[in-house]
């Protein structure tokens, strides 16, 4: 599973289908929380995940000539800072989390010219459906009319890659003392949502689901600077993998016994 895990795929081809599946459970090992620890969270619980490009065009000229130009890293370098302005001032945060996060730059191909094009792209990380549409029509909106105060273009394209991972609410409720069996009572407890992103939530949108993480964290280190997964110091204890394993038997066999009565 993750962003790109292909749930969306699986679920067109009828995966959910044949045979039907009533609900279904997942799991994420997670490294910053306490191993045989068990996080939870009803309804919204990570992200939706959206990716967006944003092609800036100018004029080229010799870098020593730059009034010649329409400096697209300089128009660039705008946007992005204004992108920063829809969460910090216009989203609000206070209802559910938002992210927008550049993570690539690309433009010129030498220190002496100012290029025609520059390209730059991200992320956008919502919790709520209305504040998603909300920030897409707002990140259109900024780039683009930044870049006509230079004299630039922007063409932004935005791709919805993954919905929120939504956990039922009766489906969770129900599922509760499965969990707290597996780990132990003192060891279940509810978290906030979470910027991340999970292709799970395809799943979610077809039938009842309900995912949850299992901790990892090693005791030996400091809550405050575990490292994080995607990261090159990543580390996990691996006797979080038992409670996983005991969690997702208990929650599936829980299911049955409560929805079916099987003995």
């Amino acid at each position: 599973m993750g962003e790109e895990g292909g749930a969306d795929v699986m679920v067109k081809e009828g995966v959910l289908d044949l045979p039907k599946v009533d609900v279904i459970f997942g799991l994420h090992i997670q490294s910053t929380m306490p191993v045989g620890n068990i996080g939870y969270k009803s309804q919204g619980m990570m992200a939706a995940s959206d990716w967006f490009t944003i092609k800036v065009k100018g004029k080229q000229s010799h870098g020593a000539s730059p009034w010649m130009s329409i400096d697209p890293i300089v128009v660039s370098a705008q946007i992005i800072g204004g992108l920063q302005t829809i969460i910090s001032r216009q989203t609000e945060l206070t209802k559910e989390a938002a992210v927008i996060t550049v993570g690539r730059i690309q433009a010129g191909i030498r220190e002496n010219i100012i290029p025609e094009e520059a390209n730059f792209a991200g992320i956008i990380r919502t919790l709520d459906p209305g504040m998603q549409d909300i920030i897409h029509s707002k990140l259109k909106l900024t780039a683009t009319k930044i870049a006509e105060s230079a004299g630039a273009t922007a063409e932004v394209s935005i791709e919805r890659k993954t919905p929120i991972t939504y956990n039922d609410p009766a489906l969770t409720e129900m599922m509760l003392p499965s969990l707290k069996l597996a780990a132990g009572e003192s060891y279940v407890k509810e978290m906030h949502a979470v910027t991340g992103a999970e292709d799970f939530a395809f799943y979610q949108q077809k039938v009842p689901g309900l995912f949850f993480f299992v901790g990892a964290m090693p005791s030996d280190i400091d809550p405050a600077n575990a490292p994080s997964h995607h990261t090159p110091d990543f580390m996990i204890d691996e006797r979080g993998f038992l409670t996983g394993l005991k969690a997702m038997l208990n929650v599936t066999t829980g299911y049955m016994y409560m929805k079916h009565k099987i003995r």
